[in-house]
C-alpha cells in the first residue's frame, strides 16, 4: 500500500488555533506511532503532498524536518523521505507516551514553544549539512584530538573566531587573545574569576539579563541597578550613584530585553569612565547578527583604544543553543590570568564540537547561513507583526527595534503582564513577562514575544491563540 494512501485522510482545518504545519505534523507522526506507516515507508515528497492539500510546499518541508529532527523520518535527498528504518515498536511506544496537546508546554518538549525567547529558528537549522560535516571531523579524530583539550579552545576555531570578527564585527584581535567558553555563563564566570572579588559593586542594566544577575548574585557580587532609556543605559547616572563599582555589564547592539542600541554619546562616557576609573566592562554581544534596518550597530570592543572591554559573544543564537559553545575577546593584559583560571575552572570545552564548528565557520558555511537567518527572520518578523496587529487592533502597543530576535508588546487595560504570561502559558505560548526583569526601575508592563520559531504560516494561528488566551 502506498503511503499517500497510508496517511489519508489527512484533513487540515484552516479555521483551528493550532498551526497547520503543527497539524500536518501531528497526522504524519500519528501514521507512523499508530502503525499505519512502518520503519522504511515511503513518504509523499513535499510537493505532491503539499499539491494534494493545498498547502505551500514550505509548510510540508518543515513538518518533515521537524520529523526528521525528531527521529520519525529520514531524508535521502533525490530518493525521498522514509519513516526512520531504525524505528522500533518499543520505541513509538516510548514516544507516544504523552501525546501533545495544542503546544507542548514542558520543559523537555520535543519542539520549542511558540515566542519563547532565546531560542533561534531550530527548524531552520541546516542539519544535513551539519551532520555531514560532524561525519567527516568524527572520522578524522586520532592521536591529539581524542587528549585533553586546550584550556582555551581549539587553536583552529580560534582562528576562524578571530577572522569572523574582524570582518563582521570591527574587532581587530589575535587568536590568542580569544577564549572558547560554554556559553555566555560560562564566559560571565570567567571574567568574574579574573577581574573581580567578592562584596564587588557591578553596574547592571534594569530591566536586564536576569541569569546573568542571579550568576552575580551566586559569586556574591553586589548588582547596581542601572536605568536604561531611549539611548541605553544610563551612564552618568550609575557614575552619579554607584562610582565604586569595578565592571559594568552592557548590551550595547540591542539591549536586553528592551532592544534600543546603545547611542555613541553614551559608549563614549562608558569608556572614559572604565579609563579613567581603571575599571571593566562586558560587552555581551548576544544578537548582533539580526540586525534588519540599516548599518548594524557598532561594537564597543571596535573602539576601545584603552583595553578595558572584555567581549563576548555565542553559538546559542548563531547556530543552536545545545551546542554550549560562545567566546571572549579578551584585553591583552588578562590573557595570561586567563589561561590559568580556564586550566583551574574548565580545563576546555569538548574538542570534537569545537572542530565541526571551526569547519561550519572557515569554509563559508557560517557567513551563509547568517544571511539566511537574517531574511527568514525579517519574514517570520514582519509576518507575527501583522498578525497580532490584525488580532488585537488598537489595544496593542507593538515597540520593533531595528534588530534582534523579539520584540515588545503592551496590551491597553490588561492588567498584570505577569498573569498574561501565565495564561498564555496555559494555552501553549511561552511570552516573557517585561516586568520580571526588572530589579528596581520599573519598565513597565508588556510581554517579549520571540518570532524566532514561528513560521509565517503560523503566525496567524499563533497570534489567535494569544488573543484568546490574554483577552
Amino acid at each position: 500500500m502506498k503511503a499517500a494512501s497510508k496517511l489519508a485522510p489527512v484533513r487540515i482545518d484552516r479555521n483551528s488555533a493550532i498551526s497547520i504545519q503543527q497539524q500536518l505534523y501531528d497526522r504524519v507522526r500519528a501514521a507512523i506511532t499508530d502503525g499505519r506507516l512502518h520503519p522504511g515507508d515511503q513518504l509523499p515528497s513535499t510537493r505532491s503532498l503539499a499539491a494534494q492539500l493545498g498547502l505551500a510546499r514550505g509548510t510540508v518541508d518543515a513538518a518533515y524536518t521537524r520529523l526528521a529532527g525528531e527521529g520519525y523520518v529520514l531524508g535521502r535527498c533525490q530518493a525521498g523521505t522514509i519513516v526512520s528504518p531504525d524505528l522500533r515498536a518499543s520505541t513509538v511506544s516510548t514516544l507516544t507516551e504523552s501525546p501533545p496537546a495544542v503546544f507542548n508546554t514542558g520543559g523537555s518538549s520535543e519542539y520549542p514553544v511558540p515566542l519563547r525567547l532565546g531560542l533561534p529558528a531550530l527548524d531552520l537549522f541546516p542539519r544535513t549539512l551539519w551532520a555531514r560535516l560532524s561525519s567527516r571531523e568524527a572520522r578524522r579524530l586520532a592521536g591529539m584530538k581524542l587528549s585533553y583539550p586546550n584550556p582555551m579552545g581549539l587553536p583552529a576555531l580560534r582562528d576562524a573566531i578571530a577572522a569572523y570578527l574582524a570582518v563582521s564585527r570591527g574587532i581587530a584581535c589575535r587568536p590568542e587573545q580569544v577564549v572558547v567558553t560554554g556559553g555566555y555563563q560560562a564566559a560571565l564566570n570567567l571574567v568574574v574569576s579574573l577581574i573581580l572579588s567578592p562584596g564587588d559593586l557591578v553596574w547592571f542594566e534594569d530591566p536586564g539579563y536576569a541569569l546573568a544577575r542571579h550568576a552575580l548574585e551566586a559569586f556574591l557580587m553586589r548588582i547596581a541597578p542601572v536605568p536604561v532609556d531611549r539611548e541605553g543605559i544610563c551612564v552618568a547616572y550609575a557614575q552619579r550613584y554607584y562610582p565604586k563599582a569595578r565592571l559594568a555589564i552592557v548590551t550595547p547592539a540591542h539591549q536586553s530585553p528592551l532592544g534600543m542600541s546603545l547611542s555613541l554619546p553614551r559608549r563614549q562616557a562608558l569608556l572614559a569612565w572604565a579609563a579613567a576609573c581603571d575599571t571593566w566592562i562586558l560587552e555581551d554581544d548576544y544578537d548582533s547578527e539580526f540586525h534588519y534596518n540599516g548599518y548594524k550597530p557598532p561594537t564597543l570592543k571596535s573602539i576601545d583604544v584603552a583595553n578595558r572591554v572584555l567581549y563576548a559573544g555565542s553559538f546559542s543564537k548563531t547556530l543552536f543553543p545545545g551546542l554550549r559553545l560562545g567566546y571572549l575577546v579578551l584585553p591583552p593584559q588578562l590573557v595570561g590570568g586567563a589561561d590559568r583560571n580556564c586550566r583551574l575552572l574548565s580545563r576546555g570545552e569538548a574538542t570534537f564540537e569545537q572542530s565541526v564548528v571551526a569547519a561550519f565557520m572557515t569554509e563559508g558555511h557560517f557567513a551563509r547561513h547568517l544571511r539566511k537567518m537574517r531574511t527568514r527572520y525579517a519574514a517570520r518578523r514582519q509576518a507575527l507583526a501583522a498578525a497580532l496587529v490584525q488580532q488585537f487592533g488598537k489595544s496593542l502597543q507593538l515597540s520593533q527595534q531595528p534588530g534582534g530576535l523579539h520584540f515588545l508588546a503592551k496590551f491597553s487595560n490588561s492588567g498584570s503582564d505577569v498573569d498574561l504570561a501565565r495564561r498564555a502559558l496555559n494555552h501553549g505560548l511561552k511570552a516573557t513577562a517585561l516586568s520580571a526583569q526588572s530589579i528596581k526601575h520599573d519598565a513597565g508592563q508588556g510581554l517579549l514575544l520571540s518570532f524566532t520559531n514561528v513560521p509565517e504560516k503560523a503566525a496567524r494561528d499563533t497570534a489567535a491563540t494569544l488573543h484568546h488566551a490574554i483577552i
